[in-house]
Formats: structure tokens, sequence, C-alpha cells
């Protein structure tokens, strides 16, 4: 099949679209596929890549509020591509310019809205929550459901990237053809990478002993990844435990958190660990992962560090808790850093050799990114057996 992608979000330093897309792209090459990215850049440019697939640029003007990333204004320059490529199936992730753009193309290809987040859980839902739940938001924000559907009117299959995102869409009343959850590149995260004296050496800095509780908080610093509440239920659990967080990341919001943790004794943050081996070994060799998300759709981050043999402390709400098996997790009430508190206090409390052990059985079973793209694969190759019986009928 040729694919392609009309991405919105992709961009040089952008985060997990990019690795998603990256991956995805040798992954497809290697089972007979050919994905090619159309994606908005600062010039015009073809990048080939060696192990299969190609992003294409289109020129197109910065994002005032995050410079990383280009906008699409024009339907033209994307339609001609379109014309010349010729795919089979033609996807796009973004509800706006892009989202109608694919739509109203006149091309013979199946086209794929293929949802990697949602707007109304990544902002007014976090913007308003001190005043309205969730729920109360979507009612508001239903003129935003009804536009959504306007242009899904155009496509062939509504697709999600997890559980958790086709749940929040149906429960406004709209129609998800399918979920397809994501996967890791299993082969760099390992339970036998766990390294006691770099646990031991993170405490440290943490100015706890040995016997410590060390948590892992792994991600952008952006507000919707709540961190500020994370620290809030650290800070609360450490005043009767010895329990010290890292914070490994780095965004718009890391000048606010090292103010915020100014004074906190015990918690660190790192600059982002490129380095995959390195963060692999850190991963395996903290106590815990610890999550503040609850807009996240699917929980990456939890996935690699299951796969590392990791605990995992999160929200009750969102990819996260598709993940949280209470065999190896403790969730919280999501938005509550005084349940996450308690989330922490409960973990702390279990035996930590029996935690270890069912973390570790349960890394083997997290899904990689070849299962999820054979998945999807074969998803496509159904909907175009599916529509050629429908032509030849």
């Amino acid at each position: 099949m040729r694919i392609v992608d009309v991405n919105e979000f992709y961009s040089p330093t952008g985060g997990g679209v990019r690795t998603y897309l990256d991956r995805k792209m040798g992954i497809l090459a290697d089972m007979g596929h050919e994905l090619t990215v159309l994606a908005p850049g600062l010039q015009n440019a073809v990048e080939d890549r060696p192990g299969g697939g190609r992003i294409i640029w289109i020129k197109s003007p910065p994002l005032i509020l995050d410079r990383n990333y280009c906008i699409f204004v024009r339907d033209e320059p994307i339609w001609e591509l379109l014309d010349e490529l010729q795919p089979d199936i033609v996807e796009t992730s973004s509800p706006w310019r892009p989202g109608w753009t694919v739509g109203q193309w006149q091309g013979a290809a199946l086209k794929v809205f293929f949802a990697h987040g949602d707007q109304i859980g990544a902002y007014p839902q976090r913007w308003l929550d001190s005043v309205a739940t969730p729920i109360q938001v979507e009612q508001a924000f239903a003129w935003y459901t009804s536009y959504f559907n306007r242009f899904l009117g155009y496509y062939d299959a509504f697709v999600t990237n997890g559980p958790a995102l086709a749940k929040r869409f149906r429960r406004r009343g709209m129609h998800v053809d399918a979920s397809m959850p994501l996967g890791i590149e299993r082969s760099w995260f390992s339970p036998d990478l766990r390294d006691e004296k770099l646990r031991v050496s993170l405490l440290e800095q943490c100015g706890l002993p040995p016997g410590g509780h060390l948590l892992l908080g792994l991600g952008r610093h952006h507000k919707e990844k709540r961190w500020p509440l994370v620290i809030d239920a650290v800070e609360s659990a450490a005043t009767d435990l010895p329990v010290g967080l890292i914070l490994i990341g780095d965004g718009p919001e890391r000048r606010k958190l090292e103010e915020r943790i100014a004074d906190s004794p015990h918690i660190r943050i790192f600059r982002p660990v490129y380095d995959r081996v390195r963060l692999s070994r850190i991963m395996a060799s903290c106590d815990a992962l610890i999550h503040g998300s609850d807009a996240e759709p699917f929980g990456l981050v939890a996935s690699e560090a299951l796969a590392s043999g990791l605990p995992l402390i999160g929200p009750d709400e969102g990819g996260f808790a598709e993940l949280a098996d209470p065999v190896y997790a403790e969730t919280y009430a999501a938005r509550d850093a005084l349940s996450a508190a308690d989330a922490i206090r409960r973990m702390a409390a279990r035996d930590p050799l029996t935690l270890r052990a069912a973390a570790r059985a349960a890394a083997g079973q997290v899904r990689s990114d070849h299962d999820h793209a054979a998945e999807l694969m074969a998803y496509y190759e159904g909907l175009l057996e599916t529509r050629g019986r429908v032509r030849a009928a």
C-alpha cells in the first residue's frame, strides 16, 4: 500500500508524533508498504529516509505560540502532491485546516482521520477544571463536536490511537470506526537494565538514603502534563515518607517548575536524556513512574516504564488508566494532588520485591510498535477490500 499522512504535528523538534512517524516509516517499509508524510516547514524540501519512507516539507508559516511547529494555510499545495502521489490511503490527524483539506480532496484514495489527541481534553477541560466537571465542559463545547463531525463526513473511517480516546469521542455521541492502540520500541527497554548503584546515586541527589522511594516523572514540561500536581503530591507524601522525585524533560513550563521546587529538598529536575540506553537504565532503576496528565489519549511513557519493569502511579482517567492494572499500579482521582499523595503512600507500603516481580511479568506483554503497524495495515487492507467488493457489486 501507498500511504500519505498529511500531518500538521510533525516537526524536526517535535515529540511523540515525530517519534511515532519516524518509526512507522521504517516498519512499514519492512512490511512492503510506503509511507510519505506531508508536513509544514519553513522551506519546501524532500527528505528521503534511509530505512524507507520520506518527508515532503511544504513551505508554511510558523505557529505563533510555538515556533517549533508550522501550520498549513493553503489547500492547493497539498492537493497537488496528493494528485501526484496517488496514495491508496490518505491519513490526517489535525482537526483544523488539514481535516478539511484532506476531506475535500477529490482523489480516489480512502480517507482516514486518525486521532492522536483530543482538543477538548487538552485545553478547555484543563483550563476549567476548578469550576466545571469534564462532562460539563464537553457539553459547553458541543459546538466543537459538531464542527468535528462536519468534516468527518468526508472520511471513510475515523480511527483513534487507543481505547481511552475512543471512549471520549463515543461519550460525545460520535461514531468511531476503530481503535488502534499504539506501541513502543520494546527493544530499548528491559527490567534487566536495573542498576542499584545508579538508583542509590539518584536518591543521593534527592538527599535520600538507599532505603528511600525513588519516583520518576518523564515528559514535556507543559501544562497538560500537570507536573505541579505531581510535585504537590510528592511533597505531601514526603511529610511522612522518605520519597524523592526526579523530573526528566524540557518545555515552556520548565522555569516555573524550577522555581516551584527551589525549596523542595527531595525533588530534582534534569534535562532530557537523549542517550536511549542511559534513559532506559534510569527508567529501570527507579522505584515507580508517576504521571499527572489525564488528557493524554495513550500512555506511551507508561508503556515504556512498564516494559522496564517499573510500577506505575497515575490518574484514573485517560490513556494511563487503560494500562494501570492494580497488580503493579496505583491510581488516584484525576486532578487531585491529595489523592495522588495517598497513591504514593499505598505504593510505598507494598512489598517492593512482589511489586517489581508483577511489573516484570507484565513487561513482556507491552504492545510493540510492530504490533500496532501490523494491526493498522490489516485494518486498511480490509477497508480497501470492502471498497473493492462494493464497487464490484
